[in-house]
């Protein structure tokens, strides 16, 4: 038999095992894994390297609308491009509605900036912050059945919040189509009043920003989320918990047998909240939503990623940069102090989310390479409906790979990624282990340091549902309460 591709004398790494073999490819596909391969127009010697399957980050913010006067720094071409360089080949970013828009023009909108610009394959979320009857009847189902089978509500922030009774419509929706709610859970009320008492007291610097967004802002509503969710008895997924009080919520949600599901992001096992209080501007660069917390928190979250209370890690990667009138300081350039209202909540971090989770699961032993993979791939690929094709390496998967170099220590300077923002949170931090080819569809895109791909190389994933909604018809709805 005649290959494409083959890679050879590798350690392939799998969510579930971990051995030796060669892989054959060919269509993009992988056709053949086996002891020993030969036949092919490419050859890959993987010697001395892991072999994994490439990242699936599913959690990012890519070309999305300005916050006031703070732009995206990153386009489809540069957040894709970054990712690449990161090891990851399957993106999912978010399709934001507008209030007064209709759901289904902002996915048109969103689908033309990422048309032909895209480095990996990518799917949307959707962001819905209009449910109106027409959207929660309508619009959605028929999202769902194009294939954008997961999105995203929030319960904080103006402009895109929706109240409970409507996060209960979406639910609705969801249960009766087989989709998948992710929740940002902070109560924007509390955010509100205890920021309006901080500015009265003239604490504004960007430390208090933690303050603003307590844990208790948190666990509040990641509580209330999960009771939305035990009402209609749908599946929800909490994305970056940040605090340990917010995570015994979820904890204490499966313990009941509640098909509650979590995320958290680097962010909260390697940033804490005395970052903020540094001189200047300097306190701007850490800021997100929800915040690092305090360094104990972040041993509570390792632990309960060991018991499996989160299902993914991603980055949240949201890229505003640091420098320039668009930035996080553009209240510097119109004369202003630091103010914690006026810096916009995000942190880059697309590229260096696998090596920052690999130094700490794999290099430092926190947990093993199968549960490394679990995390940053599988899972999302189940969670999204893209599995088998995405997250593992198996016969009829896509020939999608991360290899790794296991001993690898690379300082992370922000002028070495590859991202369209002008710093990293992380510059300093010194990893071990560091993803050195990226192969999409078996076609290298990234090669230690250099890239090989382009833009447009990466196509739409029309997903799959995250369950199957026969089981839930619509007169089952609200059983145990109605």
């Amino acid at each position: 038999m005649s290959y494409d591709l083959i890679i050879q004398n590798g350690t392939i790494a799998t969510a579930s095992d971990t051995y030796r073999a060669d892989i054959g490819v060919k269509g993009g596909k992988i056709i053949a894994i086996a002891e020993h391969l030969e036949g092919a127009e490419e050859v890959i010697d993987a010697s001395g390297k892991f072999v994994l399957p490439g990242g699936v980050e599913a959690h990012c913010h890519i070309n999305e609308p300005p916050i006031g006067k703070v732009e995206s720094a990153d386009t489809f071409e540069t957040g894709s491009r970054s990712a690449a360089c990161g090891g990851n080949t399957t993106f999912i970013p978010f399709a934001n509605q507008a209030r007064g828009q209709s759901l289904l023009e902002a996915i048109e909108d969103y689908r033309k900036l990422a048309e032909g610009n895209s480095y990996i394959d990518y799917g949307f979320h959707l962001i819905v912050s209009d449910a109106t009857p027409d959207v929660i009847s309508r619009e959605l189902p028929q999202a769902i059945q194009d294939g954008f089978t997961s999105f995203k509500v929030f319960m904080c922030y103006s402009d895109v919040m929706i109240d409970d009774r409507q996060i209960l419509d979406v639910l609705g929706t969801a249960r009766q189509e087989g989709a998948l709610v992710m929740i940002h859970a902070e109560n924007d009320h509390c955010i509100s009043w205890l920021g309006s008492k901080l500015e009265e007291l003239g604490q504004t610097e960007p430390k208090y920003y933690a303050k603003a967004h307590g844990h208790v802002v948190e666990r509040e509503a990641t509580h209330r989320a999960i009771s939305l969710s035990e009402i209609v008895d749908t599946p929800i997924l909490i994305v970056h918990v940040s605090s340990a009080e917010a995570m015994e919520q979820v904890r204490w949600a499966q313990s009941k047998g509640l098909n509650i599901h979590a995320e958290t992001c680097p962010q909260y096992l390697y940033l804490k909240e005395e970052d903020f209080d540094r001189p200047g501007w300097e306190g701007s660069k850490f800021i997100c939503s929800p915040p690092p917390r305090e360094e104990s928190n972040q041993g509570k979250l390792w632990q309960a990623i060991k018991n499996g209370v989160f299902d993914v890690v991603h980055s949240d990667h949201c890229p505003y940069s640091y420098e320039g009138d668009a930035g996080k300081q553009y209240h510097a350039h119109e004369g202003g102090h630091p103010h914690f209202k006026c810096i916009a909540p995000g942190v880059p971090g697309i590229e260096v989310r696998l090596p920052l989770m690999f130094n700490e699961m794999v290099s430092n032993g926190r947990l093993d390479i199968n549960r490394f993979v679990a995390l940053t791939s599988t899972n999302a690929a189940k969670l999204y409906g893209i599995y088998p094709q995405k997250g593992t390496i198996a016969i009829g998967s896509d020939a999608d790979f991360a290899l790794w170099d296991a001993e690898r220590e690379v300082e992370i300077k922000h002028a070495n990624l590859h991202d369209g923002c002008d710093y990293s949170p992380y510059e300093g931090t010194v990893v071990k282990g560091w993803p050195v080819r990226t192969i999409l569809r078996g076609r290298t895109i990234w090669n230690d340091g250099e890239i090989t791909g382009a833009p447009g190389e990466g196509g739409f994933l029309k997903r799959k549902l995250h369950m199957d909604p026969a089981w839930n018809a619509p007169s089952e709805l609200v059983h145990r309460y109605v």
